[in-house]
């Protein structure tokens, strides 16, 4: 039997906005029935990539195919859906009607469309409000309406895009379903995303967009460890921001700031740790502490380590 095509495959793509480069070589698979999380700060070009794909605009050099067809045939385009990060959807319209008009778009006829709607009203979970008008929905029905859109025509490749912004904790679990039964229906994923639990939980593979490329790739607890190995993270939550000196002496101690400097941390080998140590330390120069915790290094440690420090800068260096 031969095997499925990946549902994704990009080779050495580059993209240029004017003179100025965005990406500069990205390699990236998505296998049918996987989960990719793309992950990368503002501006690092995730938007650029899924414009590329998605044959928005044209890469001065490199090959992406869908399903293994290239992404300049008419017919490779028919195998993507997108659910970008704002709702697309029509407000005045009930979701049944939705769904009525984007399986028409989508070269679906008639019958094709009621059948189409009668699966993803069940895999959505919808069947209990497809009559009631895009506007008056919640924001995570909203997002399940949406991505109900754009799986009609039964895409190989579903590419979200912040899915879960803006909605409740209920809804992001529920979300969090529908994007596990959609990639066991054989759906290659890719996954934008600033949620760094949501990837750590969904994805199999998740890549760093920095610079224009695509590095490090591979799954989310195998990348955490091979950086932190035995290292646990010390956080430190402060009650109010500190002033400039007290930020001089906090890096001095080898601290990281996130949050917005309310929050600090460092890595130390277990037989270093000694928080009443630090604790005491930090009294001494006036630094008053909410709270200091200790925990496994996980896929936002790395997110943010890779986002201050070069790769290949060793963790004791960056502190």
């Amino acid at each position: 039997m031969m095997p499925f095509p990946a549902a994704l495959n990009i080779t050495d793509l580059h993209t240029r906005y004017g003179a100025q480069e965005i990406l500069r070589g990205i390699n990236l698979e998505i296998e049918s029935g996987a989960i990719y999380g793309l992950l990368g700060p503002n501006g690092a070009g995730k938007t650029t990539l899924i414009r590329a794909i998605c044959n928005r605009i044209t890469p001065v050099a490199g090959r992406i195919t869908i399903a293994g067809l290239a992404n300049t045939e008419r017919r490779a385009l028919r195998e993507i859906g997108l659910v970008p990060q704002e709702i697309a959807l029509y407000p005045h319209l009930s979701i049944k009607e939705n769904l009525e008009v984007f399986g028409r778009l989508s070269g679906l006829s008639g019958k094709e469309t009621r059948q189409a709607i009668e699966w993803v009203s069940h895999a959505a979970h919808l069947n209990s409000r497809m009559d009631d008008r895009v506007a008056i929905l919640s924001g995570g029905w909203k997002r399940r309406a949406n991505i109900a859109c754009a799986i009609l025509h039964g895409p190989a490749l579903l590419i979200l895009d912040e899915p879960t912004v803006g909605v409740d904790v209920d809804a992001r679990n529920a979300l969090h379903e529908l994007i596990l039964e959609l990639r066991n229906t054989g759906m290659g994923i890719l996954l934008t995303t600033h949620d760094m639990e949501q990837a750590e939980t969904l994805c199999s593979t998740v890549g760093f967009l920095q610079s224009g490329i695509v590095a490090p790739q591979g799954h989310p607890r195998q990348l955490v460890d091979e950086l932190y190995q035995d290292y646990k993270e010390i956080i430190v939550e402060l009650r109010n921001r500190p002033t400039p000196i007290q930020e001089d002496v906090l890096r001095s101690m080898g601290m990281t700031a996130f949050n917005n400097n309310i929050s600090w941390s460092q890595y130390e080998h277990p037989s270093q740790i000694a928080t009443t140590t630090l604790a005491h330390e930090l009294a001494r120069h006036d630094i008053h502490v909410r709270e200091i915790r200790l925990r496994e290094p996980g896929l936002d440690s790395l997110f943010i380590y890779l986002t201050h420090h070069s790769q290949d800068q060793p963790l004791g260096e960056a502190q």
